[in-house]
């Protein structure tokens, strides 16, 4: 139970956007670009724009409470659309960009969504977004290199018909705020419904603690490129840019990315294992990683180095540097930390807003996720290993599924799923799923997750998956990365062997791994075997490969190359 002095003090993301709105109207909030160009809103033309698109959503007769979608990849108009609910008293549902067909028609109808703001998409055809005809869309402008979609009204001709409300809503903090559906490694979606009151209580804390420390940096930068309908990027980048009255820049595209980063250089920064993956392979492709060690260590030339070399990645300001998704391998610290950036793990969930547990001690294990953020409990339950957690920012359940959140709100204690280990100094480990495990054909459990950690370190690994549901020994089966593009494959297979090596010299004997089998085409969101958040979907893995882990058991080959 939240007291009286705390609830006074508890700002929602909308009572933020008010305050800068007045206090600082003329400050740059939202950078758009657009090739070599960047257009600018202020906090007060962003206010102007939302509330004229509040007098649109009126006038097609929503009413406070109603669901409203949101299906772009990140842009200006994503953030626009999503202060104009807000103000409007609706409930945002952002979805992923790449959601299509039965299952977008699934969170559609789940969600129970009476309009959908839609904006840069890969692509729009009726087959791909079946979206049912009594259903309102609102088509931003179009962005260059993307779909045009063919149906809804016209964002631009909403905003010149339309007069700005001057009765906009201020949210209670018990009001629903948000359904986010997660992206779900088992491939079914679910209504994540959080309140005002979760994000209020994220910044709080924040704010009363300086735990992660985003209220340090007086002119706080974000760069927006993660999916927006995510609660790692939503929090950590439209909700803290809010709470700070910061300025938010995004990406035009994949091959814009760098040069927009670099423009922008961002204080505070998020990302997934993945990308800081790809800073590294891009900076030692060009000076090996060895040389960069020496050249690191020496005064003046190290310094000079470091700075450059931050500059181009388009991190020379960061002062907040976060990792999250899965675990980022030691070796990736490692080389951060030579450039002056800590990368502080942070493990969450869409259940609980936000992050629950951070690395913000420079002295975190590098297999570890930190320790709980202040008011927030983290134990291990002692039967099944699962991380059991308490937040004042947990979620109020799953919409229209009581039975599911009652099976994962209990006594308290939101049951994660996870397993995990918490350390003699407190630090929790996130060892893995409690459903990752499984039984090989001699019946034999394997818990696949030290395994797939140890094959993680590997420099050339981009994914991999333990499993062999029907074969008597588990196989590794890995997708290479950026990494191995132009590397010789003995040279590959090699360094492969000796991660399986050591894999099987940390397990028994019914655990080793008998075979590799490399995919040649790389694994993708759009194959179903990845989610948009660079995590492996291990069933769908299994239901596509399955019948071949016997025959690739019995090869005579170690390595197979797929």
């Amino acid at each position: 139970m939240i007291n009286k002095d705390i609830k006074s003090k508890l700002k929602t993301p909308l009572d933020n956007f008010y305050h800068w709105e007045k206090q600082t109207p003329d400050a740059i909030y939202l950078r758009q670009p657009y090739g070599r160009e960047w257009v600018n809103y202020s906090y007060r033309e962003a206010g102007i724009i939302a509330r004229k698109l509040v007098s649109a959503l009126r006038g097609l007769e929503l009413r406070k409470g109603d669901k409203i979608g949101i299906l772009s990849k990140n842009c200006c108009h994503w953030i626009l659309a999503d202060v104009a609910i807000m103000m409007g008293g609706f409930v945002s549902v952002p979805l992923y960009a790449t959601l299509e067909g039965d299952a977008l028609l699934q969170v559609i109808r789940n969600s129970g969504i009476k309009l959908i703001f839609v904006g840069k998409l890969e692509k729009w055809t009726d087959e791909t977004h079946p979206v049912p005809e009594d259903i309102h869309i609102i088509t931003t402008p179009h962005y260059k290199g993307n779909a045009i979609i063919t149906r809804g009204m016209d964002w631009d001709d909403l905003i010149s018909t339309n007069e700005a409300v001057t009765d906009v809503e201020v949210p209670g903090l018990d009001d629903l705020w948000s359904i986010m559906y997660s992206s779900g490694t088992t491939g079914t979606p679910k209504g994540v419904m959080h309140t005002y009151r979760n994000p209020a209580m994220v910044i709080h804390i924040e704010e009363m603690t300086d735990f992660i420390g985003i209220f340090r940096v007086k002119h706080q930068k974000y760069f927006s490129f993660l999916p927006l309908n995510h609660v790692g990027e939503r929090i950590g980048t439209e909700i803290n840019c809010l709470a700070t009255g910061g300025m938010m820049s995004f990406g035009e595209s994949v091959q814009s990315f760098m040069a927009n980063l670099q423009v922008t250089q961002p204080t505070t920064f998020f990302a997934v294992p993945r990308i800081w993956t790809k800073f590294y392979e891009g900076v030692t492709g060009i000076i090996p990683v060895k040389t960069l060690n020496v050249l690191l260590s020496i005064p003046f030339l190290g310094s000079f180095l470091r700075r450059k070399t931050r500059t181009g990645l388009g991190l020379l300001h960061v002062k907040t540097a976060a990792t999250g998704a899965a675990i980022t391998p030691a070796y990736l610290k490692n080389f951060y930390k030579k450039l002056g950036i800590h990368l502080v793990e942070a493990y969450g969930m869409t259940e609980i807003c936000g992050g629950i547990a951070y690395g913000v001690d420079i002295t975190t294990p590098h297999d570890s996720v930190g320790k709980p953020f202040p008011q927030c409990e983290v134990k291990i339950d002692p039967e099944t290993g699962e991380i059991l957690l308490k937040a004042p920012y947990v979620m109020t359940g799953y919409y229209n599924d009581p039975e599911l959140t009652q099976k994962v709100l209990r006594d308290g204690w939101m049951y994660s799923g996870d397993r995990g280990e918490i350390d003699e100094n407190g630090f929790l480990k996130v060892t893995g799923r409690i459903n990752d495990a499984f039984k090989t054909n001699k019946g034999e459990y394997i818990v696949p997750n030290l395994m797939e950690a140890e094959f993680e370190k590997n420099e050339y690994v981009a994914f991999v998956c333990v499993c062999g549901l029907t074969s008597p020994q588990p196989l590794a089966l890995l997708c290479l990365g950026e990494r191995a593009k132009n590397i010789p494959e003995k040279d590959i297979e090699h360094s492969l062997l000796n991660s399986m090596s050591k894999t099987n010299s940390l397990v028994a004997k019914h655990e080793k791994i008998s075979t590799i089998v490399i995919f040649k085409e790389p694994w993708t969101e759009n194959s179903g075997l990845i989610t948009p958040t660079m995590k492996v979907r291990r069933s769908a893995v299994d239901e596509n490969f399955q019948e071949m882990y016997l025959k690739w058991h019995d090869s005579p080959q170690t390595i197979i190359w797929h």
